[in-house]
């Protein structure tokens, strides 16, 4: 696999913005994973997903959490929602936040994809919750 000493720039501030949305066991845990197989897919996400859009500075993490949600949520990426609804806990996207994204799913996509990703969101929060407690 690839020397991290050898990645470029936007490699290094999406793997830093991907650690900082994401948390770093997550992404630990993903990158022991990666194989020679998934290595150029995941040197794209973090490059281009991480790198160029969530490193922008026109929105804040929580804009773009909330924005990331809704539209994974609209195309009924269940893992993907679960995931994000957990970046919150970085991302300082609410509660509150998630449920206006998801009343604008059930308008502009569908009502059946926002029943559906509540119900996935209700149940991430309420793992959340119980870690905390």
């Amino acid at each position: 696999m690839t020397d991290e000493n050898a990645r470029s720039p936007r490699y290094v501030q999406g793997m830093a913005t991907r650690r900082s949305v994401l948390g770093a066991d997550h992404v630990d845990r993903a990158e022991a994973k990666k194989t020679g197989f998934d290595e150029p897919f995941q040197d794209l996400i973090t490059e281009a997903a991480w790198g160029h859009v969530w490193s922008r500075p026109e929105w804040t993490k929580r804009e773009r959490s909330i924005v990331t949600l809704a539209l994974l949520a609209a195309l009924g990426h269940d893992e993907e929602v679960a995931m994000h609804v957990r970046a919150t806990a970085n991302t300082g996207a609410t509660p509150g936040d998630i449920r206006e994204a998801m009343l604008h799913v059930a308008i502009y996509a569908g009502v059946p994809a926002a029943n559906h990703a509540i119900k996935i969101v209700k149940q991430t929060l309420a793992e959340m919750e119980e870690k905390t407690s």
